[in-house]
């Protein structure tokens, strides 16, 4: 058995080990949902500590709370923003749906390193003052949430879009089949085809840049049921300012603290943005994955960089790892968002009460499309070669590249011209010249592949 230390809180003493920071409160949260053995994210965390770090310098500098316990807190909050005590956070995500066991482990944590210094530091009375679980979580949802956008996802998203930009620029001169259904339409440019995956994430970007106006709104002032009891009038607006200054965000309080508490519709928004980009990263995968496949009895128009062994029994085999992982991560967004989405709808009166599970499925998210968006931009798609000869030999025998001819002879004979090069397997231009009246040169001119991706009609 391992040692433990009596600790005390509201509602009696309680046992906890010899050598953890955290006091009863956090205790009696582990022993009350040992459920699925997940803490909260790093991330979460981080931005819990954040709100007491700014929170103990506007309490002081309000006169609220002596410079001495302000300092201790200050110091040892900025501890755990800088990752220290990591394991100090045990608590499940399913907990009780206010998040207050977390905050009050947070409270604790600190308490305890800052009592270290000599100076007497109580969880609630001290490192909780003017401030609510009620407000703190959801402030530190927000926080941690709008961190990771601007921080890791959309420098990630920027990359991606600048390796696609990068290789489309490379490959402007490869014509290939474009294809709907499956099934062979008229040429584009390889570029073209890489410039709509450009577009999509250059459009989830633009989204997940408005979200951030809404998801820098801030409940912290609201405390327990948005009305600000026990908050000095100015702390939302001066803590705002102290957290904008701490990580270069722009943050205001909420114009509302009962939306904020209630609420969590800006949280479900930018899952919903992450769930639409990642269909975008599926689309992109599998599109991948189309063009790579073969090499020999598939579409084989690129070959993507063999990373491992494909197969544990066919030698040889080489598999388009990356896009698969990628498109996996976007399934699992998916998947969150619909939690988070129930999760949304989980505000009674003056409360949401899943709110863990909103702060760690979202930072899950945001995790996943980052990670997912470097690995294609770096691993797949600028390290992708052309195959070339693949691409140009079904291209001269496409039947369908007699749409060009549709406002020269007409759909009906185009269609019989289109047939009958089918059938026999041969170029479009052979059959074209003996079906019709039009000379090899001007075939030429009206079929060839590249004028063909530039839109307009033939002339």
């Amino acid at each position: 058995m391992s040692e433990t230390r009596i600790e005390r809180d509201s509602m009696g003493e309680l046992e906890v080990p010899a050598d953890a920071l955290y006091g009863a409160q956090t205790q009696r949260a582990i022993n009350n949902f040992p459920v699925s053995g997940q803490p909260m994210p790093p991330a979460f965390i981080q931005a819990v500590a954040r709100v007491k770090l700014a929170a103990a310098n506007v309490n002081r500098d309000l006169g609220l709370l002596d410079a001495q316990r302000a300092e201790a807190i200050i110091k040892a909050a900025q501890r755990l923003v800088d990752g220290e005590h990591g394991d100090q956070f045990p608590i499940d995500v399913f907990q009780t749906g206010s998040g207050t066991s977390t905050n009050m482990n947070v409270n604790e944590v600190i308490a305890h390193l800052a009592s270290e210094s000599g100076t007497e530091v109580g969880p609630n009375d001290h490192v909780n003052m003017g401030q609510s679980s009620n407000d703190v979580i959801p402030t530190a949802l927000h926080l941690s949430a709008a961190l990771e956008v601007e921080k890791t996802l959309l420098p990630a998203l920027r990359h991606l879009q600048s390796a696609i930009d990068a290789k489309a620029h490379e490959v402007d001169d490869v014509v290939k089949t474009g294809r709907t259904h499956l099934m062979d339409a008229m040429p584009v440019r390889m570029s073209q085809e890489l410039g709509g995956w450009s577009s999509q994430v250059a459009q989830a970007i633009e989204r997940l840049e408005g979200t951030q106006q809404r998801l820098t709104r801030l409940a912290l002032g609201g405390t327990a049921v948005g009305t600000g009891i026990n908050a000095h009038p100015e702390f939302a607006e001066r803590v705002a300012k102290a957290l904008s200054e701490q990580t270069g965000l722009n943050l205001r309080p909420n114009d509302s603290f009962f939306a904020s508490l209630g609420s969590q519709d800006a949280a479900v928004e930018l899952s919903g943005q992450l769930r639409t980009y990642a269909c975008a990263v599926m689309k992109i995968s599998n599109d991948l994955r189309w063009m790579n496949s073969g090499p020999l009895a598939g579409l084989g128009e690129i070959e993507l960089e063999a990373l491992q062994p494909g197969s544990s029994i066919m030698p040889g085999k080489v598999n388009p790892v990356i896009p698969e992982a990628a498109a996996q991560t976007a399934a699992q967004v998916i998947g969150l968002d619909s939690a988070i989405t129930v999760a949304g709808q989980s505000g009674n009166f003056q409360l949401n009460v899943m709110l863990p599970l909103i702060a760690s499925n979202l930072l899950t998210s945001l995790r996943l499309m980052s990670s997912a968006s470097t690995l294609l931009a770096d691993r797949a798609i600028a390290t992708f070669n052309v195959r070339r000869d693949n691409i140009e030999a079904p291209l001269s025998r496409n039947p369908i590249l007699v749409t060009a001819l549709n406002s020269v002879i007409g759909y009906n004979a185009a269609a019989q011209v289109a047939k009958k090069a089918y059938q026999a397997g041969r170029p479009i231009i052979d059959v074209a010249e003996e079906e019709t009246d039009l000379s090899r040169e001007e075939l030429e001119r009206l079929l060839d592949p590249t004028q063909l991706t530039q839109g307009g009609i033939p002339e």
